[in-house]
């Protein structure tokens, strides 16, 4: 058990969420962040505090350096930060690439690229130890999409997580001698609904008999592994990629 702080950004719902209640039950202070839906973060705290947890809910557009900064200051103001999780992503319609616009691959590598670099910049501000902290732990969303590349689907989407897999390699080694670990997951098809938004909400149903396991992956499947990585458990743990995807 702990009385950490963990920074979910988009904790309000699908993996976020699950990834925020787990947290939560193994001891941590949980900072929901949410681009939008106050009313679904807020449900997020209600069942944390319910457990006798303690949660807060952030609005935080991870697209917006402004707000990434208001969602640390809070973090600060609830504790001493200790991991930070970065889930929020988004991703747009089935489009081939001669169809993208400039606006859409711009708000795609703004959050999904961006954003994610700029909340792990906060995050080794305040627990590398070079900085006076006491170490901590980054873990980032990443998928399965950066190894297949979603042709005909979002290759831009599948672009900006192959660039999270970079990142999350770098920086591990950058600060793997500050008492910060840096690890990745990429999960698979997923049940949540990221699909929707982007047009398909059958999408990882009607996909999962390419999946070897021949069933989609729950939201909780991706948060066990996220609060393994962040837990202790997984101290000797740096730089790493994790699929959790059901072997695709």
């Amino acid at each position: 058990m702990t009385d950490k702080v963990v920074v979910i950004t988009g904790g309000s719902r699908g993996i976020g969420r699950a990834t925020a209640i787990a947290a939560a039950s193994r001891g941590f202070r949980v900072v929901v962040g949410y681009a939008s839906n106050l009313a679904a973060a807020n449900e997020v705290v209600s069942i944390i505090e319910a457990k006798n947890g303690k949660a807060i809910a952030v609005k935080c557009d991870v697209g917006n350096e402004h707000d990434i900064l208001a969602l640390f200051k809070a973090a600060d103001e609830f504790g001493t930060l200790g991991a930070l999780v970065n889930n929020a992503g988004i991703v747009g319609p089935t489009s081939r690439v001669d169809e993208m616009s400039a606006e859409r691959i711009q708000r795609m590598m703004a959050v999904n690229v961006t954003g994610s670099i700029l909340c792990a910049r906060e995050a080794v501000k305040r627990m590398s130890t070079r900085h006076g902290g006491k170490g901590g732990v980054i873990v980032n969303l990443s998928s399965v999409a950066s190894k297949l590349g979603s042709p005909s689907t979002y290759v831009d989407y599948a672009a900006s997580k192959g660039a999270i897999d970079s990142f999350t390699i770098g920086l591990g080694h950058e600060v793997a001698g500050e008492g910060i670990r840096v690890a990745a997951i990429r999960p698979g098809l997923i049940d949540t609904e990221i699909h929707a938004s982007g047009g398909e909400p059958d999408r990882a149903q009607r996909l999962s008999h390419m999946v070897p396991m021949k069933r989609v992956g729950t939201a909780d499947e991706i948060a066990n592994a996220v609060v393994w990585l962040i837990s202790d458990e997984a101290s000797y743990v740096t730089s790493a990629i994790l699929d959790v995807s059901g072997g695709r």
